[in-house]
């Protein structure tokens, strides 16, 4: 059965009704005849049955769906509050190789007050050695500075003509520099000798 067009020109398809009465009408051969209520039941729940089985599947791919929606953001948060855990975690590392510094400074005051100038001086060298040991074991190196002037690892504060020192090369630190890797802490602040 072809579909009809009604009187405001849009195409509509032939009821149930409709097609059974064309196919009663229509005469044919004998082999084919109109379906029984029966097979149009059959046929019916057929359908509803596969209607309902796709909606049993949907519905389990969506629940599936918001459980992998749910495993994620909570894998997001999960890793957001290990990455805060781990963050503070590695500042109380610092803090505790640390304190045995503020010891020896401590120590070292002890000493001024009693007025052993020795004993203080080697208090100091003690504590500068034990603070340098801290951050050598956190991976933190002295930059470089013989030889020529490097914008990335050194900040010129001035440049000066120098004998003996050959032009654009250092010729004296103002304040050292510091680095983790390749990631510079502090640029070494230096003065450079002059080109001629």
């Amino acid at each position: 059965m072809t579909d009809e067009r009604r009187g405001d020109g849009e195409l509509r398809s032939p009821s149930l009704e409709e097609e059974q009465s064309v196919t009663e009408a229509v005469p044919g051969d004998g082999e084919e005849s109109s379906p029984s209520p029966e097979e149009l039941s059959v046929a019916s729940d057929q359908l509803l049955a596969r209607v309902q089985d796709a909606e049993r599947e949907r519905d389990k791919h969506l629940d599936d769906l918001r459980r992998v929606a749910a495993d994620f953001d909570n894998y997001r948060k999960r890793v957001v509050r290990e990455q805060a855990q781990i963050l503070a975690r590695s500042g109380e590392r610092v803090v505790a190789k640390l304190l045995p510094v503020l010891d020896d400074l401590e120590r070292a005051l002890e000493a001024a007050e009693h007025h052993e100038e020795a004993k203080v001086l080697e208090g100091v060298r003690m504590t500068k050695d034990a603070l340098a040991g801290v951050l050598a074991s956190e991976g933190v190196e002295e930059i470089a500075t013989e030889g020529p002037f490097d914008p990335h690892v050194h900040e010129a504060l001035m440049i000066q003509p120098a004998e003996g020192v050959e032009p654009g090369h250092v010729v004296q630190v103002v304040q050292r520099g510091y680095r983790i890797g390749d990631a510079v802490l502090r640029p070494a602040r230096v003065v450079v000798a002059e080109e001629e």
